[in-house]
């Protein structure tokens, strides 16, 4: 199937903001962020602008979100299309998802390791195995962001790869909507057990426990269906700007969810489909200026490596230069986005290749007769 360019330079906008933002936060007291005073900038439009940025930059976080939505887009798309020619074997699926889950993953481990110029708040000892299993929802409070706090995705992703056999029946013999709303349902049911009733660590709504996600990842399921039934009147509202300006104003609203535990149920779920809906607008004005949407593109392709690596290399820098003005912090975040995507791109794609390379040689040849 022939890539989409658009969702790939929405995935590239993911993963750069979700890059840059901890690299904001590292900036701001890794994670306390007193406003700056911009007074000292002028008044008016550039203090104006000044507090929008700082804003908007903190809510960088929403484009995990999208990713969730973005991963079971692809998801159900591929299948349906092995299902679609007759050779959908669920034991091949999970084996050509895991080579492309899992040794890259292994890598970033390695990379985290002994590569210099990473931040190490942790001693290696046995969570280590447990990391690399991917199961970080063993014994959760240690093991959720150990070494690296962002490869708790992981740890949600293989849960999803783990059940999607499952939502892909149920989408496929319910249909779209149904499917959505039976999602959504459990995905809130999960949530507001965790976070209301059990009033459980934060870390299992997070993603620790899948489900709790499921609303995401069910939307891009349907989404990917929707897609597939009538592809113009999709990218139509996504691309053609009538999803972008509904992101926009309805981000407000979701914003507000963060107020109490019990709306806190639906805020992830909320805030993801307006950031989702904001990138995939912006990402069909990004695909007409082909040079952009090629490098950001490439950037998307390659998410999932990025992703992997970044947050070491980003904590170690931002904390060495907070004393630096913030316009000199927006030259270096820049340019550290250009490095952190090269060598992730560098990495998985000599990682996927040499997979490839190997699961080829491996298969049994075909003599005949």
């Amino acid at each position: 199937m022939k890539r989409l360019l658009w969702l790939d330079v929405a995935k590239g906008l993911a993963i750069l903001i979700v890059v840059y933002f901890h690299f904001f936060r590292t900036y701001f007291e890794h994670g306390i962020l007193p406003p700056p005073d911009w007074t000292h900038f002028g008044s008016g439009l550039v203090a104006f602008l000044g507090v929008a940025w700082f804003k908007i930059s903190g809510l960088g976080f929403h484009a995990v979100g999208v990713f969730i939505i973005l991963s079971g887009w692809a998801l159900m798309q591929s299948t349906v299309r092995r299902a679609d020619q007759g050779n959908l074997a669920w034991g091949k699926w999970y084996q050509a998802r895991l080579l492309r889950l899992y040794p890259m993953y292994w890598v970033a481990h390695l990379v985290y390791l002994i590569s210099p110029f990473t931040a190490r708040f942790e001693k290696i000892d046995g969570r280590l195995i447990v990391s690399l299993l991917g199961l970080r929802f063993i014994d959760i409070t240690n093991n959720f962001y150990y070494l690296n706090a962002a490869w708790w995705y992981f740890a949600m992703l293989i849960q999803f790869y783990l059940i999607f056999p499952l939502l892909f029946r149920a989408a496929k013999s319910f249909g779209p909507w149904p499917f959505l709303i039976l999602a959504c349902a459990i995905g809130f049911l999960s949530r507001y057990l965790l976070l209301v009733v059990l009033q459980a660590n934060g870390m299992w709504t997070q993603g620790g426990f899948a489900l709790c996600r499921l609303p995401e990842f069910a939307l891009g399921i349907a989404l990917g269906i929707w897609h597939n039934r009538q592809p113009e009147r999709v990218e139509r509202f996504l691309l053609g700007g009538l999803g972008l300006l509904g992101g926009l104003i309805l981000y407000p609203f979701a914003l507000q969810l963060y107020r109490g535990l019990t709306n806190y149920t639906f805020v992830d779920f909320a805030t993801g489909g307006c950031c989702f809906l904001v990138l995939l607008g912006l990402s069909g004005l990004i695909a007409r200026f082909r040079y952009l949407a090629d490098t950001i593109g490439l950037v998307g392709v390659f998410s999932y490596g990025i992703y992997l690596i970044h947050h070491p290399y980003i904590i170690w820098l931002g904390l060495r230069i907070r004393e630096q003005p913030i316009w000199l912090f927006l030259l270096i975040a820049a340019a550290t986005l250009a490095i952190i995507s090269a060598w992730g791109i560098i990495l998985e794609k000599t990682i996927n290749g040499l997979v490839d390379r190997l699961s080829e040689k491996n298969k049994p040849s075909r003599r005949l007769p």
